[in-house]
């Protein structure tokens, strides 16, 4: 029955007593009780049940929660109340996000130490604005936005206090219907990126920018190495080619080399065939090397890196899989190399922007393995454990 239709038979009832019997056992408004005396006409001014229900249910979304952090057993899909941007917040309707391999380590409490069982994870993603805090003037509603994970890094040299505003670490991450972040960190997407591209060219390729650009100085017929195909040593290969650069990567994998190669690979090593991959890189560079190499395993590696740099290199150091060897890794060759080895710890809002701007100048659209819908995250982060994915793994929000 229409509300308000219920409403007037609930009025139609002058005896209060029975009017209180029915407005308390079909949930209407307390207010319909004194409304009016016997004999009176009803007062028509009721919100319908309906309506009532909508407007609750509006205040209410589906969120993803780390719990107690052993592991992705631990992830818990809850219903919370809609937050609501504080000065200078927005909030974002979330269209998209993005996996990366830390997400993992925050699940099994190895990212940071452990986070309060609420907190939602995923560093990237992009959507729509859809609420805006005092005095935000940045952005407007309806824009279309993405956002670094360091919330608070907008510009210039690197500082550890951003860790504190990191998203999906030290903050609620992306994973949820709806964010709120800093309007300060939002980056407008450019007109024909999609919300999944966007979310895709985040955490993972503002690394691989800072690296090869900032960092790296990138310029046409460098040659970079880039190790693994991950969503940053992939993302890496695509921002190498639209520098003009030459790229080498490598994987134990022949079918996700030829994938590599599809991309604009130069040189591919196979290093489970060939564990001397650094002399197959050297000698596919006429014995020059790499001028800039990504990376992104860490101390298990960063010999052969080293090893197969050409002079005057840039070393972007990012990773941490692997543990560092039994006898330590060789750092001599940086001196003979007058080479440079630089730990980097992701970019800032700015780095984002100019990203963005590349991918979208360029035409090129980031490599994404698959695309899962938000009722399957815990799918997609498993999925991300098996480490069978080229790029990145993206969660369609709706």
């Amino acid at each position: 029955m229409p509300g308000g239709v219920l409403s007037e038979v609930v009025m139609s009832c002058f005896d209060p007593s029975r009017r209180e019997a029915l407005v308390a056992a079909l949930g209407l408004p307390a207010a319909l009780v004194v409304a009016g005396a016997a004999g009176a006409a009803p007062v028509p001014r009721v919100v319908s049940p309906s309506n009532s229900f909508e407007q609750k249910a509006s205040r209410i979304m589906r969120s993803y929660q780390v719990g107690d952090q052993k592991g992705l057993d631990s992830l818990r899909s809850v219903e919370v109340a809609v937050p609501e941007p504080g000065p200078g917040e927005v909030r974002i309707a979330v269209k998209a996000s993005a996996l990366n391999h830390r997400d993992l380590m925050v699940m099994e409490g190895r990212y940071g130490g452990p986070k309060p069982p609420s907190r939602v994870p995923v560093a990237d993603g992009a959507g729509e604005v859809v609420a805006l805090g005092a005095g935000v003037t940045r952005v407007k509603l309806g824009d279309r936005v993405t956002a670094p994970h360091f919330s608070t890094w907008i510009d210039g040299d690197y500082d550890p206090s951003v860790f504190v505003a990191d998203v999906g670490n030290m903050r609620d991450g992306w994973l949820q219907e709806q964010i709120v972040l800093p309007a300060s960190a939002l980056v407008k997407l450019p007109e024909q990126m999609s919300y999944e591209d966007a979310a895709a060219l985040g955490a993972a390729a503002i690394t691989a920018w800072a690296v090869i650009e900032p960092f790296g100085r990138v310029k046409s017929g460098d040659v970079v190495l880039t190790l693994g195909t991950g969503g940053v040593a992939i993302l890496a290969l695509q921002i190498a080619k639209m520098s003009g650069a030459k790229v080498a990567i490598t994987s134990s994998s022949d079918a996700k080399l030829a994938a590599c190669r599809e991309l604009g690979a130069d040189i591919t090593v196979n290093y489970r065939t060939t564990p001397a991959w650094h002399e197959a890189v050297l000698a596919a560079t006429g014995g020059r090397g790499a001028d800039i190499v990504v990376e992104t395993v860490g101390l298990g590696t960063l010999s052969q890196s080293i090893a197969c740099c050409a002079p005057n290199a840039r070393i972007g150091w990012l990773g941490g899989l692997e543990g560092p060897p039994p006898a330590g890794p060789n750092l001599g060759p940086l001196i003979l190399k007058n080479a440079v080895l630089k730990g980097i710890t992701s970019g800032s809002r700015k780095m984002l922007e100019d990203l963005l701007r590349a991918f979208d100048g360029n035409g090129v659209k980031p490599k994404i393995d698959r695309v899962f819908p938000f009722g399957q995250a815990r799918a997609a982060l498993d999925y991300l454990a098996t480490g069978g994915h080229i790029g990145k793994i993206v969660i369609r929000h709706g």
